[in-house]
């Protein structure tokens, strides 16, 4: 079980709707949005990985914290919410570099996972991998095997694997369901909120009984929060991907942590770290 710590005004989807510079105008609401999700994951006995921007940790240290003392792993979304490939090698470097050293800062322990913005490394850039390997993470959440109008690698394996570019990094894909051929996302987010609760249960199902491997899921705090500010100027696709389902997502997230076990990413994939 995974949640990538971000606040709603810093989503991909928005992007080119609200600027950088304009982030500090908006309310925050994460912090709210990370105790109800502690709240549920402590009612169901479930530890997580909490992959979480720097941007977000620098102004809730205190959140970061909670994260830790409720024995969840803090790992790496990058600082500024920046595609990777928007960035140069140099570029990501001082990222995910800065967005560690705040991490382990505030927290005083390792973080040795990252998830990049967008799941932004893929076929272009698996330069991008040896950058997080020299700075010193062990793992990557960051390439999803599946087509897709902003990311997507549909060649890459579905599960845990060693990238033969980067061997000493251990790549752990967003699950996905081999269907006729062609990899079918599973692994939450937007997909989650839209389908069916039975559909997503299903198929991860699929995953856990079919080829007897663990899920990969993920979702953001801004997921569990219908009365957020609505953006105005958002192109249409970009508001329905945004905001549908809302209302819905936390009753669906409690069935689901009901229905499976789930942990850590650092534990569930202890071995293959190792």
């Amino acid at each position: 079980m995974s949640v990538d710590v971000e606040d709603y005004f810093q989503v991909g989807a928005f992007e080119h709707t609200i600027p950088r510079s304009d982030w500090e105008l908006w309310p925050c609401r994460v912090e709210a949005n990370i105790e109800r999700i502690l709240s549920l994951f402590e009612r169901h006995g479930i530890k997580a990985t909490f992959f979480t921007l720097g941007w977000v940790a620098e102004r809730y240290p205190h959140m970061v914290r909670r994260i830790i003392d409720a024995g969840h792993e803090l790992a790496s979304h990058g600082y500024g919410h920046q595609r990777a490939t928007a960035l140069t090698a140099e570029e990501f470097r001082q990222d995910v570099t800065r967005a560690k050293t705040l991490l382990e800062d505030i927290a005083g322990a390792a973080v040795s996972g990252y998830r990049a913005p967008s799941f932004s490394i893929g076929g272009g850039n698996l330069w991008a991998l040896d950058v997080l390997a020299e700075t010193g993470h062990r793992y990557s959440s960051s390439i999803y095997p599946i087509a897709h109008d902003h990311y997507g690698m549909p060649d890459a394996p579905r599960f845990p694997y060693r990238p033969p570019q980067c061997p000493s990094l251990l790549e752990m894909p967003p699950t996905t369901v081999l269907w006729h051929g062609r990899n079918l996302p599973a692994a939450g987010g937007g997909y989650f909120r839209l389908l069916p609760y039975a559909a997503s249960r299903w198929l991860i199902g699929q995953v856990n009984k079919k080829d007897g491997r663990p899920a990969m899921f993920y979702f953001h705090p801004w997921e569990v929060d219908p009365g957020q500010p609505r953006i105005p100027g958002a192109p249409l696709k970009s508001r329905f991907r945004h905001y549908v389902n809302l209302s819905r997502m936390e009753k669906k997230l409690d069935r689901l942590c009901r229905d499976f076990r789930w942990g850590r990413a650092d534990q569930v994939y202890a071995a293959e770290l190792a």
